[in-house]
């Protein structure tokens, strides 16, 4: 090959090496843009939390109750029981407890053993059956009365809750009152940084424990006084937590 042939040959292979470099640098701008943008600064916002509480008197009273019976043998416990149960449920329906407020929470019939002389001895069977009853609160003290004066022998316990329908509107109304009191939080946030509120980004909601009121049970003296039980109220808590724009 000549020397003439071979400076041909090079300037060719110069011009090609000079396109190729020339079509890969659009290509590199372009990814280097997009990362730019992915990277760039996301529009402010402000997240703010609030929460609102309701409270109200408790509608509903929870009567828990029990019948028990101690017997040599399973089945006599166990029948002495149903006996009294009974006896209380018809007590109860009399005092005006309609038989769907009553409901069984707890059945058991066991053996009963003495272990004093370091031994095992069967010594007779237990039969317990609790039950829970539904009622107005004002009238909690009063089944109480009926049920123990009719063959119930324990009280598990009074407690005052709220029914679904009466809860779910107090919630409503703390969800309310928390979403205005993120909202005046944000827009202070806004004002003061020297922005203004835009639009809801994101809202999320969480419930509090509703606090249910301890009772105050009182037995109106030892020859035949009623039995008092006393609620308090009942707190419905609801929490938000908002993320707005800011413009």
């Amino acid at each position: 090959m000549t020397p003439r042939t071979l400076a041909a040959v090079a300037a060719a292979v110069l011009v090609l090496l000079a396109s190729c470099v020339g079509a890969g640098s659009p290509s590199v701008a372009a990814q280097t843009g997009e990362s730019e943008s992915t990277n760039g600064s996301p529009n402010p916002t402000v997240t703010v939390g609030a929460s609102a509480s309701v409270e109200a008197t408790p509608d509903l009273a929870v009567v828990r109750v029990a019948v028990e019976a101690t017997a040599e043998s399973a089945e006599e416990a166990r029948a002495t029981v149903a006996a009294d149960a009974e006896r209380m449920r018809a007590a109860l329906r009399d005092a005006g407890v309609p038989n769907g407020n009553v409901s069984t929470e707890a059945f058991n019939v066991y053996p009963q053993y003495d272990y004093s002389d370091e031994s095992r001895e069967l010594v007779g069977y237990r039969a317990v059956h609790a039950y829970r009853v539904e009622i107005a609160p004002d009238r909690a003290g009063e089944v109480i009365d009926v049920a123990i004066g009719n063959g119930a022998t324990s009280v598990y316990g009074v407690s005052f809750e709220l029914s679904e329908e009466v809860r779910q509107d107090l919630r409503e109304q703390a969800l309310t009152a928390a979403v205005e009191n993120a909202r005046a939080d944000a827009e202070t946030v806004a004002t003061v940084s020297g922005a203004s509120l835009g639009d809801v980004r994101s809202i999320s909601t969480s419930d509090g424990g509703g606090g249910v009121p301890i009772p105050f049970a009182e037995d109106r003296g030892a020859d035949g006084g009623s039995t008092v039980v006393e609620p308090g109220t009942v707190r419905v808590t609801a929490s938000v937590t908002v993320v707005y724009d800011l413009a």
